[in-house]
């Protein structure tokens, strides 16, 4: 069974089973700078896991496109990658553990064709917060699962959380029995063995951790799966590894025929990062020095350093693309679309390394010579840097150089010194933080409505084909990416400013239009003297009343408009200020170039 198979069965199973189907949302994520990038397929489903309604309901299926960094480094192994689909199904306060847990072992057995014998599942075991899940145990024999097969283990296994406080609660994961020897007499699923590999992980959010530690009871309980589409592929395909199946076998093959060196692990760690920058340039992703931007940049750098390992002529690199492209395009077409901006991207980049590849890999053998007169095994942080700052060697290049002389990289003194090149270069300003959409303050939520006047104005100024590309934003800022061939002049900087803030002037009331419950809704917001409304209405019915979107591969069926006045309707899931009054004054701090065809505006309001 082919990955695009698995993945139709699952999603139309349980779409048979009451959910709606709602499409991917970007790699990159929208709004909410506390990550780099999607690394979940509950990420973008926080808010209506904390009990906003979702427009298509309580039961939800998707397939979400993932990337982990953390795992860069250990690829080029036989199971680690970057890039990943996740499958999930969604319960936001509707049904719970029995009928979540009677899906899951239904689409496994009957669907999947797993036999109900090779399946083992863990549980929670209790502790002082929680009592042991005797209930999911119950659901799985129930089920058919029997006792000598249901495990329980503590939090660190079979409890779920994103981050130090919020939603939370037991796990119940699901481990396929490969037939490999047990390790002894007490090989069970949390060995590392291999005998037992998980497959799926259902979460039953029934908790609140506040930050203090204690845990309370969720007024909505809900349901959040997730099943890895590559691992899934490569057992019911019988594959030893996700790089035999037909998601990476044709261009690990192609890699073969054109390396005049015989080494795997170049083949694999080429193979995956070509796939995962195309999937992260494909959602708008370019390489820079910071951010998710670096890791792209880290990315295409150490395929293009281990293409040369494997002496491979780097002209084929294009070549490779397409063929990257052919074998994925059923599953993603938008990488067609896409195809001659990742081309240009890829190369660009790996042209940029090339240069400076020799001269680097020179200064590091005079590292590892300064390093054996001096009998010792770890290359200096100063030496990291300088490779990094110079050449262009992203420090994870400098340990695979390491690791394949037999040393090992001092990365605290590299640290120190990133931060401060970091700061040097104001770099700091761009680093991680806990601010926009995710934490919802009364400060991000006006920047987030002065984008949508932000964007009539510029359509108002620069035309009707101005189209923002993408927004980020701070307590501190909002920054705003729009399509523009030519740096602004003073005169349209003051007049877009101009147009902004007389309509934040007239005090504009700002409404979400809803279709369904109007009526309901609109009294409930009267009652509380809020001129909000709330309305749903299709993608179609949207785009016929004039709202305008971004990212619309992203969109379900239904959505959310949100209307400032006469000057502004766009799709958005907001959340917004009541009406714009609330904005104080708006300033244009900067206007830049963000990338080719794309300008840049970072903006502030001030009372």
């Amino acid at each position: 069974m082919k990955a695009i198979e698995i993945r139709n069965k699952y999603l139309n199973y349980f779409k048979n089973h009451g959910h709606k189907v709602i499409p991917s949302a970007p790699l990159i994520p929208e709004n909410d700078p506390s990550v780099l990038f999607t690394t979940a397929g509950m990420q973008p489903l926080v808010p209506y896991l904390l009990g906003e309604k979702h427009p298509e309901g309580t039961r939800l299926t998707d397939y979400q496109k993932c990337l982990r960094t953390n795992d860069i480094d250990e690829v080029g192994d036989n199971r680690h990658l970057t890039y990943f689909e996740m499958m999930g199904n969604w319960s936001l306060g509707d049904y719970f553990k029995e009928e979540s847990i009677a899906m899951s072992f239904e689409f496994l057995t009957k669907e999947l064709g797993i036999p109900a014998e090779r399946i083992s599942v863990t549980c929670f075991a209790g502790d002082e917060d929680a009592p042991r899940d005797n209930i999911t145990a119950e659901c799985w024999k129930k089920a058919g699962i029997p006792d000598e097969r249901i495990y329980f283990y503590g939090k660190d296994d079979n409890w779920w959380i994103a981050g130090e406080e919020g939603p939370c609660g037991p796990d119940t994961e699901m481990f396929y029995d490969t037939g490999k020897p047990a390790c002894g007499d007490n090989c069970q699923p949390s060995c590392d063995c291999g005998k037992y590999v998980e497959i799926w992980n259902n979460v039953f959010m029934e908790y609140y951790k506040s930050k203090d530690g204690t845990y309370t009871k969720l007024k909505q309980r809900n349901v959040d799966t997730g099943l890895g589409l590559e691992r899934m592929t490569m057992l019911l395909q019988g594959k030893q590894t996700p790089f035999d199946t037909e998601l990476f076998a044709p261009i690990m093959e192609k890699l073969s025929q054109l390396a005049k060196v015989d080494n795997i692990e170049s083949r694999r760690i080429v193979a995956e990062h070509l796939r995962a920058s195309m999937m992260i340039i494909c959602d708008g992703g370019r390489p820079s020095n910071i951010d998710r931007g670096y890791v792209l940049r880290k990315l295409i750098r150490r395929m293009s350093r281990h293409l040369n390992k494997l002496q491979i002529d780097l002209s084929e690199l294009s070549n490779l693309i397409d063929l990257n492209i052919d074998v994925l395009k059923e599953m993603y077409p938008e990488l067609v679309d896409n195809k001659e901006t990742i081309k240009r991207t890829i190369i660009e980049e790996k042209d940029k390394f090339i240069k400076t590849l020799s001269h680097g890999e020179k200064e590091f053998e005079k590292a590892v010579e300064k390093a054996k007169q001096e009998n010792k095994n770890i290359i200096d942080g100063q030496t990291i840097f300088k490779l990094y700052e110079t050449y262009g060697f992203p420090p994870e290049i400098t340990a695979d150089l390491a690791r394949e002389k037999g040393f090992e990289i001092d990365t605290t003194e590299f640290d120190k010194l990133f931060k401060e090149h970091q700061e040097k270069s104001r770099m700091g300003s761009e680093q991680k933080f806990k601010g926009g959409l995710a934490e919802q303050n009364e400060i991000t939520i006006a920047y987030h409505t002065a984008t949508h006047l932000l964007n009539a104005a510029l359509k108002k100024v620069l035309g009707s084909d101005t189209h923002q590309k993408g927004s980020n934003i701070t307590t501190e800022r909002m920054r705003f990416d729009f399509n523009c061939d030519h740096k602004l002049t003073d005169e349209e900087k003051a007049k877009i400013e101009e147009v902004v803030n007389d309509w934040i002037k007239a005090g504009l009331d700002v409404k979400c239009e809803e279709i369904k419950q109007v009526e309901d809704i609109v009294n409930e917001q009267i009652a509380r003297d809020l001129p909000v409304t709330c309305e749903e209405m299709t993608l179609e019915e949207a785009k016929a009343s004039g709202a305008t979107g971004l990212f619309e591969n992203k969109y379900g069926e239904k959505v959310k408009v949100y209307t400032i006045g006469d000057f502004s309707k766009e799709i958005c899931g907001g959340p917004h200020v009541s009406h714009t009054g609330e904005l104080g004054h708006f300033t244009i701090k900067k206007e830049e170039s963000s990338s080719a065809g794309v300008r840049r505006i970072k903006a502030i309001l001030t009372h």
